[in-house]
């Protein structure tokens, strides 16, 4: 793969997060829009646009940047150092910068106010461990998949958040990035400002989990007594 100056990269992650904003914004409006009230319909609307856009948006940014998108993302790149910790935090600048940009950007291709306030709580221990089980489901998602089947990270990741929008209370923000940007929409997707934290809280723990149970089951490190009395694997 070809090495991208920090530039490019960059430029990546952010218009990647931007542009997966503005379908996440834009499909749950439309969605909405359309639904006539049937909020079922509306999510399943906003489900398929957002899994289907990743598929496409990973694809065409992983080789260059590694489409991260996500705050807890690149910190768990970085807790394995495979990313330097100025590099993350420059992701981390781009991502958040780039999300709320996307928001601006789908409420202006339906005519909206640019800049709105959500007022739609979502509060309770049921939802911040949603975003914990949707947060470590998507690091145990990126980890196992970028180690056995590179090539097929992309669309894990977007059945991944495709099932868990409908599996979590919480409908699976699983993004520090996105949290912070969908409060700034006053729609079907937003958030209120004052359930953010609890989100951003949650999501890092799930984080912090996956990075640790799938470093370890995912690391091939082991002792010699352990590899000598393996168990022999059928063929």
């Amino acid at each position: 793969m070809p090495a991208y100056s920090l530039s490019k990269r960059l430029f990546a992650e952010g218009l990647g997060t931007a542009l997966l904003l503005a379908v996440v914004i834009g499909s749950g409006i439309m969605g909405e829009t359309l639904a006539a009230g049937n909020t079922a319909i509306a999510l399943l609307g906003n489900t398929l646009a957002t899994g289907a856009g990743l598929v496409v948006l990973i694809t065409i940014f992983g080789p260059i940047s590694g489409a991260h998108f996500n705050p807890v993302v690149t910190l768990a790149f970085a807790a394995r150092r495979e990313i330097p910790p100025a590099t993350a935090g420059a992701y981390i600048a781009v991502q958040f910068i780039g999300a709320v940009l996307g928001v601006f950007t789908a409420h202006a291709m339906f005519g909206q106010d640019l800049l709105q306030v959500s007022t739609k709580l979502r509060d309770g221990p049921a939802l911040a461990f949603s975003e914990a089980v949707a947060t470590f489901g998507l690091i145990a998602t990126i980890f196992a998949t970028v180690k056995f089947r590179h090539d097929f990270t992309p669309v894990a990741v977007g059945l991944y958040i495709t099932s868990a929008y409908w599996f979590t209370a919480s409908t699976s923000f699983a993004n520090p990035a996105v949290t912070v940007a969908r409060a700034l929409s006053n729609s079907f997707a937003g958030i209120a400002p004052h359930s953010v934290p609890l989100f951003i809280a949650a999501q890092g723990a799930g984080a912090l989990t996956g990075v640790a149970v799938f470093g370890w089951l995912l690391s091939t490190k082991a002792k010699v007594n352990e590899v000598a009395n393996e168990p022999a694997h059928l063929s």
